[in-house]
């Protein structure tokens, strides 16, 4: 873990949200693009849950919903396999292909039965796009399409949002990234997120970048 400066004693109120990103079947280990220890996190996602329900009842879920045949998948691209090095000259698709996963409708695609729905208050859907990917909670991978959660939290009067889930260094920091150039303050729950790290060091790499955007970083432990 690379050296980092935790936020500690944090209370939550009413200009707070957490968003939870991408705890589905195809991400925790067995499903179609597992990300290690995925399952690991969700307990501890409940409690923060718990705590933002109960202190100022916004918590926000986030959920890959792909196409079939979706053109992040490899097997949209004759030839091409999982994790092979992948962009389109607008930054749409890539920087590496992916297994077919959280396809709309099916099992993977669902939320993990362990995660506790009844905590949140609102989904966002991303990756809708055939032609476009979205890691970003907020703006999908075109720069362009946003999702509409910007909007939403303003609307909300939401002025810091906390961030956790799958993976670390896509989906989460994507996220976390975006909620910056969106003008909210930005936390990052790491112990509650698992990365991928593909290609090698890209958790490094991500951890590193967000350090040097702004974004703060703290653990449960950390939450009254």
């Amino acid at each position: 873990m690379e050296l980092i400066e935790f936020e500690e004693d944090i209370k939550i109120n009413l200009n707070d949200a957490l968003i939870i990103v991408d705890i589905q079947n195809d991400f925790i280990p067995g499903g179609a693009l597992p990300v290690k220890e995925g399952d690991s996190i969700i307990e501890g996602i409940n409690k923060v849950a718990d705590i933002f329900k109960n202190y100022s009842r916004n918590v926000i879920l986030t959920q890959d919903w792909h196409p079939p045949g979706h053109l992040s998948f490899a097997s949209s691209h004759p030839g091409m396999n999982p994790g092979d090095e992948f962009l389109t000259e607008d930054g749409a698709i890539g920087p590496v292909l992916w297994p077919d996963h959280c396809v709309q409708g099916t099992k993977g695609a669902e939320f993990h039965v362990n995660l506790n729905q009844n905590l949140s208050n609102h989904v966002v859907r991303k990756g809708r796009n055939l032609k476009v990917d979205s890691y970003s909670a907020f703006l999908e991978n075109d720069k362009k399409t946003e999702t509409g959660l910007a909007g939403y939290l303003k609307s909300n009067k939401i002025s810091r949002v906390f961030i956790c889930g799958l993976a670390l260094d896509y989906c989460c920091y994507f996220t976390a990234i975006d909620a910056i150039d969106f003008g909210f303050t930005a936390y990052f729950i790491i112990d509650l997120s698992r990365g991928i790290d593909l290609p090698p060091g890209n958790v490094s790499l991500s951890i590193e970048n967000m350090k040097k955007k702004g974004i703060k970083f703290t653990k449960q432990v950390s939450f009254k």
